[in-house]
């Protein structure tokens, strides 16, 4: 594993247990509980979205947070959650503030226009807390 995969896989997996966190508010902050009703679903997941999917000879992961932040856009406000997680990570990896918003208003044509205002807030709101903090 390259020094640049590593470090993406780390973020990745700090992102995933992160939004396992979101996810699972009624079972507590602790990622692992998930495997209390899922066994083998954790394995599974990082399984097929760390170890085939991701090619370290493909997509870097600025590219990658952009499609996801494509994806996120279509599905309107249910992806919020993950919507913020992958614009702070999209940011850390190299995107421009300009990038995302121009990758959401891109799919204003497939996910409409509320979708697209609604993710277009979030990243406000994600820029603005970016530029407040002391990085």
């Amino acid at each position: 594993m390259t020094e640049d995969f590593a470090r993406f896989f780390q973020t990745m997996m700090e992102s995933g247990q992160q939004m396992a966190r979101a996810f699972t508010g009624g079972i507590g902050a602790d990622p692992k509980a998930f495997e209390k009703f899922f066994p083998s679903m954790p394995k599974e997941m990082i399984e097929a979205f760390f170890g085939k999917t991701f090619n370290p000879d493909g997509l870097d992961a600025r590219t990658r947070f952009l499609v996801t932040v494509a994806a996120l856009t279509v599905l309107g406000p249910v992806g919020e959650p993950q919507m913020r997680l992958t614009i702070q990570n999209a940011l850390k990896a190299g995107a421009t503030q300009r990038e995302i918003a121009e990758t959401i208003w891109q799919m204003s044509m497939f996910g409409g226009l509320p979708a697209t205002q609604k993710a277009l807030e979030t990243a406000r709101a994600v820029f603005a807390e970016t530029e407040e903090s002391p990085e």
